[in-house]
């Protein structure tokens, strides 16, 4: 049940198709020499760190190597982890910090920098969840256009959108994530919505007028 007030399925237009579709991680496998916790950790939310820092705005070719660093900072840090948080709210919180890290450092390199609708056309990187090419393809293109108002977004702003309206998480763990106190959580979640919706009005208006 969601807790935050908007089911994922109110958003507007084509993008109702991302509600049931999770982007996929790309295959991977662990070394059996890795502690089992930690082993655990990285099998059951490899692929929520993976879409979170695609949806954070890394550009394609750097997510693989961000995620790793993802990991690599966890392995470092679990011990440590007492749960005063959901796993997922601590591994948002890390990925968000190496990814504006990450980011900071790709600046530097010319060709790098992530950008407005800069997400793989791969259609083999989402679930199966469509039985026909056509409808593959139509799927394909609303999570693009979701990554595209996503990268439009504040930051604040578009990591309370991601946890609350695309990964279904509550209030509570969000404000653990981004170290926030719920009232913020709400104000920003709200200002969130009105962006993404002005957003979406955008699109469509830009849309009617290239079919014109």
């Amino acid at each position: 049940m969601n807790t935050n007030g908007r089911q994922a399925g109110h958003l507007p237009g084509v993008l109702t198709q991302v509600a049931s579709v999770r982007e996929r991680a790309p295959a991977t496998t662990i070394d059996q020499v890795v502690p089992r916790p930690f082993a655990a950790v990285y099998d059951e939310n490899f692929a929520f760190v993976w879409r979170s820092v695609r949806r954070l705005g890394v550009v394609d070719s750097a997510v693989d190597d961000v995620v790793q660093d993802v990991f690599l900072v966890v392995y470092r840090q679990l011990p440590r982890f007492r749960g005063e948080s959901s796993v997922r709210s601590w591994l948002f919180a890390i990925a968000s910090r190496v990814v504006r890290d990450s980011r900071r450092s790709l600046r530097r390199k010319p060709g790098n920098l992530g950008g407005a609708g800069r997400v793989c056309d791969d259609v083999d990187l989402f679930a199966d969840t469509a039985p026909s090419p056509h409808e593959k393809l139509a799927t394909a293109e609303a999570v693009r256009t979701l990554h595209a108002l996503l990268d439009g977004m504040r930051k604040e702003r578009r990591e309370v959108f991601i946890l609350a309206d695309l990964e279904q998480m509550t209030i509570g763990d969000i404000a653990a994530a981004v170290h926030a106190n719920p009232n913020t959580i709400y104000s920003r979640l709200r200002a969130a919505r009105a962006d993404f919706d002005r957003a979406v009005i955008r699109l469509r208006a830009n849309d009617q007028w290239r079919i014109r």
